[in-house]
């Protein structure tokens, strides 16, 4: 967990929460910070997907978001004066309550689901390099209760049951985000089944982290992949494949180990993207990131003795309402006026 605390030596850091609603809706929520810029140096982002209907956002700059430890365990709270906070515990588990004129949010966390067993974060080793940038994901996919209403006080989701309400919540830190990315993260209609996958161009290389989850037999389905055997230098690599194109809205990206395989191919109609912005060290610039929680994802995993002998399929799942972003240089629009995608 303490990579997901504050990093205060960061030049920005940003926290995001995607909650999964009853009603079919998808809420983010970022809380971005860059201290030291003179220009948009703190952002709330609010975005509100409902499940067929007009996409409802309020971006907006806070005067200051403080970053302060509450406790041991590596227990913290995001505290945005006038606005409200993101509280995460010892446990893993974590409360919200934000407060504006055309909003009001509260969530409480009951359940905390890490990366996996045998990595606390994608990174692995790679968390503890001076990179420009690093990823972290704090839970795949936790249980909560939540209430959500907009101006007037008109409620749209509320849950009663820790059941019916779930958020993937990781987050970003260092330098700069890089020239080029995109991200994608999705789960199962039943909860059993996660993919998360982020990457882009990064020190004149390109590098992506990549886990799917599933409950079959002997967790022979349950990969991660990061570099080496998801990079390319100079444009080469013998075990990744990358196609991304803005202009169909698609990604297909495949990787390869010594004995798995995994296809994963993610596409989102036109008209269902949103702005975000992203931080820099300058502070936070607008319509640098496009994201979607239309998107379809496909994954197909296989296994291989070694290298030896053909690639044998052995999970193909589908996942429906995903996320998918394009950001920066494989993001067409990316720092234009035109935020209709």
């Amino acid at each position: 967990m303490e990579h997901y605390a504050p990093h205060p030596k960061a030049v920005f850091e940003g926290y995001y929460s995607k909650f999964d609603l009853p009603n079919g809706a998808r809420l983010a929520i970022i809380i971005s910070s860059v201290p030291d810029a003179k220009d948009s140096p703190f952002v709330i982002s609010f975005t509100y997907v409902p499940l067929d209907g007009a996409i409802y956002q309020r971006e907006f700059n806070v005067p200051l978001i403080e970053r302060n430890t509450t406790g041991p365990g590596n227990a913290f709270e995001l505290r945005v004066p006038g606005v409200g906070h993101m509280t995460t515990h010892a446990d893993g588990t974590s409360h919200f309550h934000l407060q504006h004129e055309d909003f009001s949010f509260s969530a409480q966390t009951f359940s905390h689901w890490p990366w996996s067993a045998r990595k606390s974060t994608p990174e692995g080793i790679f968390v503890y390099l001076p990179l420009p940038l690093h990823w972290h994901v704090h839970s795949l996919g936790s249980s909560c209760r939540l209430d959500v209403r907009m101006a007037g006080g008109k409620r749209i989701a509320r849950t009663f049951s820790t059941s019916t309400a779930t958020v993937h919540q990781e987050k970003n830190w260092a330098h700069n985000f890089p020239a080029a990315h995109i991200w994608l993260q999705a789960r199962s209609e039943d909860g059993a089944k996660t993919v998360c996958c982020a990457g882009g161009k990064i020190l004149g290389m390109e590098a992506f982290l990549c886990g799917y989850r599933s409950p079959t037999a002997r967790n022979r389905a349950n990969v991660d992949f990061a570099p080496p055997f998801s990079l390319k230098v100079l444009g080469l690599s013998p075990f990744m494949t990358v196609r991304i194109d803005w202009e169909s809205r698609t990604v297909a990206l495949e990787f390869r180990s010594l004995t798995r395989k995994m296809e994963i191919q993610a596409q989102a109609p036109k008209g269902t993207f949103f702005s975000l912005s992203a931080p820099f060290q300058d502070g936070h610039k607008e319509n640098l990131l496009a994201e979607s929680f239309k998107a379809e994802i496909r994954v197909k995993v296989y296994e291989s003795w070694w290298g030896v002998g053909a690639w044998r399929l052995i999970e193909e799942e589908k996942f429906e309402g995903a996320s998918l972003e394009f950001g920066g240089e494989y993001y067409g629009q990316a720092g234009t006026d035109n935020k209709r995608n």
